[in-house]
């Protein structure tokens, strides 16, 4: 793993300050992901960038140096390298499951029916609405506030857990929009749950391997590079099998 920059290393023992960060943090969180998902359009698409340098400028203030939220520029270097790696692995898998009989159908989401709508999600919608603000205020601020506090083991346990959780609005009505899931864990209110169920597993164990990219790299670089591979080109292949299959 690598060391924090001395300067900026956390200041030793389990201080109040340390776990009302946590605690502001989580809470912070928790509010935003309502109000992004239960209140008006607009807030939809502002509330989670928003939160997110919110955040970042109020752990700044308490203290964090910018190696612990992953952004010192000591480790772009090592952090492009990861993200690079990360994105051909991605690319090669994804390219894999669209073409595959097997899985090719749960590439067939409704919202990435049309190629010019998975490119604007692709390039601008995904990264700036999505990855980047939630990589600054999970593997950011989050992992941050949490290394402080518990160590290694209480990042990824209650950070990945808490990316799981994070998941929960935004996986309503996932198998009503995409024919492979509904087809195999079915439909109605049933289908709903299990595809929750899911839907935050899944997301807590990509929060596991965001987490040990951020670790590993000391940098944000490589967890967006990979999140936004995972969401991004997923979206582009859900486009092209959509126009593949209707062809």
């Amino acid at each position: 793993m690598l060391q924090q920059d001395s300067e900026e290393a956390a200041p030793p023992g389990h201080t109040l300050h340390a776990y009302i960060d946590v605690a502001v943090v989580v809470v912070v969180l928790a509010g935003t992901n309502l109000i992004a998902h239960f209140t008006t359009a607009w807030a939809s698409i502002v509330t989670v960038p928003v939160a997110a340098l919110a955040l970042l400028a109020l752990v700044r203030r308490r203290g964090l140096g910018w190696s612990e939220l992953g952004l010192s520029p000591r480790h772009w270097r090592r952090g492009s390298i990861y993200a690079l790696a990360a994105v051909g692995l991605v690319l090669a898998v994804v390219a894999v499951g669209a073409m595959l009989p097997m899985t090719r159908p749960f590439f067939l989401a409704d919202r990435y029916a049309t190629i010019s709508g998975a490119l604007i999600a692709s390039m601008i919608v995904i990264p700036l609405q999505t990855v980047i603000p939630e990589e600054l205020a999970f593997r950011g601020v989050l992992h941050g506030t949490l290394d402080r506090v518990y160590g290694a083991r209480g990042v990824f346990a209650a950070g990945s857990l808490l990316f799981g959780l994070w998941h929960i609005a935004s996986s309503f009505g996932l198998t009503s929009g995409n024919r492979g899931l509904s087809g195999f864990i079915g439909g109605g209110v049933a289908g709903q749950i299990i595809g929750i169920i899911l839907a935050v597993a899944a997301t807590a164990a990509a929060g596991v391997v965001f987490t040990w990219l951020r670790r590993r790299s000391g940098s944000l670089l490589a967890p967006i590079a990979l999140h936004w591979s995972v969401n991004g080109a997923g979206a582009l292949a859900a486009a092209i099998v959509w126009h593949t299959t209707l062809s």
